[in-house]
């Protein structure tokens, strides 16, 4: 059957700068970059799937979260490395929710949001 629920998908990703970029996900990130041939496309592995970053006038317009990662138990030591890399966390007034170390935790659930260089809104929770 030709249904999308049986197709891979990956998260994409407008960037003005695809030098800056690469320094971002690549050493401040640490993703693997497995292909960048295509007209500054680059395409990281993030665990079973991708995440494709390419060059684009639009880069930094969206208002929502662009990407996100399941980090389960190792959100706390992700953070803290990305942290250590001089990554700015943001952070949201949330009823029930509480904010230390760059770290929002709603009951044990926990939430982390950063930006790239282009405003690109990051998201990592422990799910």
């Amino acid at each position: 059957m030709n249904a999308l629920n049986d197709k891979s998908s990956s998260a994409i990703v407008a960037v003005s700068d695809i030098s800056r970029s690469r320094q971002f996900y690549s050493d401040v990130l640490g993703l693997e970059l497995s292909e960048d041939g295509m007209e500054g496309v680059l395409v990281y592995r993030t665990g079973a799937t991708h995440l494709v970053v390419y060059p684009s006038q639009f880069a930094g317009t969206n208002k929502a979260n662009a990407v996100v990662w399941d980090c389960g138990n190792d959100l706390d030591a992700i953070a803290a490395k990305l942290r250590d890399k001089g990554v700015a966390f943001q952070r949201y007034e949330m009823e029930g929710v509480s904010y230390r170390d760059g770290i929002h935790n709603a009951g044990g659930f926990k939430m982390v949001w950063f930006k790239d260089p282009d405003g690109n809104l990051l998201h990592l929770n422990s799910a």
